[in-house]
């Protein structure tokens, strides 16, 4: 047999030439291809509910909203143990599925037992909601925003915060490998109403009725259309509020044909929702950045390279004196 092998090698050089070349080809490829990361990944199987109830103490936590969820999880098939923790305003509920069920097969599990336990769930809280597909290892490119000293009055944390949320992750979404744009420092903005208790009680109203008021006074809508001759006129209002000063001109009620209206009542101005902690670099103060979060099992040197594309992209959109500074790229670790 290998007298053979060796006759045929030497009887055809030139074909030989060209599988050994074919295979030195398909080698270098399939190197390029091996999903090599700085670290091994070795979470197990799991899957994490997040349920957020600010108005609760970690004992009620623990038994209106971490004790039933948990109760419902212990019936999913393939489960090897439920972990959970109750903290003020916060269940984080852990699910640890054998190596052989599949991610998403775990997570639909988990998802229709959690409907099931929705019943039972105080209404004050907020919707329970399932973690990303991602690891403790998928925080591959982690980055803050930088401002230049020409323009640094213009922007505060507030801003940077809006420019985080609204341009920066908005664009990061979508990028192939990456399933969540974790965003850190800075203030939410909100359009905040200080309503005057004396004001109130003077026009005789009350807090519901004011914030009925707002919620009515906040949207669009359409009315169907018109038809006149061979034309359709659509009827549309636009009732969407876009500053201070919409929000201060919205109605409340009428006193003898006079008006009253939220900038009647109190001040209207721009805050921030309340926050658990901030973020700083350098010794030089609050800063404001984000995290994109890997995929569970993609690979990282594709997913790094794609989000490194995207933000070349994304700095051209950026307003002016603001830049991107990424502080961790994995790349470097895995090259």
């Amino acid at each position: 047999m290998f007298d053979l092998i060796i006759k045929f090698s030497l009887n055809n050089k030139i074909l030989v030439l060209f599988g050994v070349l074919a295979l030195i080809v398909a080698g270098i490829y399939s190197l390029t291809q091996i999903p090599i990361d700085a670290v091994p990944d070795i979470t197990n199987n799991q899957v994490q509910i997040v349920s957020s109830a600010p108005t609760l103490a970690p004992q009620e936590v623990e038994n209106l909203i971490t004790y039933p969820i948990e109760s419902a999880m212990t019936n999913i098939p393939g489960v090897i143990e439920v972990r959970s923790i109750s903290r003020y305003g916060m269940s984080v509920i852990t699910i640890v599925f054998e190596e052989k069920v599949e991610n998403m097969l775990a997570r639909q599990f988990v998802q229709e037992q959690l409907d099931i336990a929705k019943s039972s769930l105080p209404e004050e809280m907020d919707e329970p909601e399932l973690m990303p597909i991602t690891t403790g290892l998928g925080e591959i490119y982690q980055y803050v925003l930088t401002v230049d000293k020409e323009h640094a009055h213009r922007y505060d944390p507030i801003e940077l915060r809006t420019i985080q949320d609204w341009i920066i992750k908005r664009q990061l979404n979508g990028t192939v490998g990456i399933i969540e744009v974790s965003s850190f420092g800075g203030f939410l903005k909100q359009f905040e109403v200080a309503l005057d208790p004396h004001l109130l009680k003077s026009f005789d109203l009350t807090i519901p009725e004011v914030i009925e008021s707002l919620e009515r006074s906040n949207q669009n809508s359409g009315g169907s259309y018109i038809e006149k001759g061979p034309n359709s006129f659509y009827i549309r209002t636009i009732g969407r509020v876009e500053d201070v000063n919409g929000i201060e001109d919205i109605w409340v009620k009428n006193i003898r044909g006079v008006p009253v209206k939220i900038g009647d009542l109190g001040h209207v101005g721009i805050g921030h929702a309340k926050r658990y902690g901030a973020m700083t670099m350098d010794g030089e103060g609050e800063v404001v950045g984000g995290i994109t979060l890997m995929l569970k099992g993609a690979n990282s040197s594709e997913a790094l390279v794609n989000v490194q594309n995207r933000i070349e992209k994304i700095k051209e959109s950026l307003p002016e004196g603001v830049s991107i500074y990424p502080y961790l790229d994995r790349s470097k670790l895995i090259n």
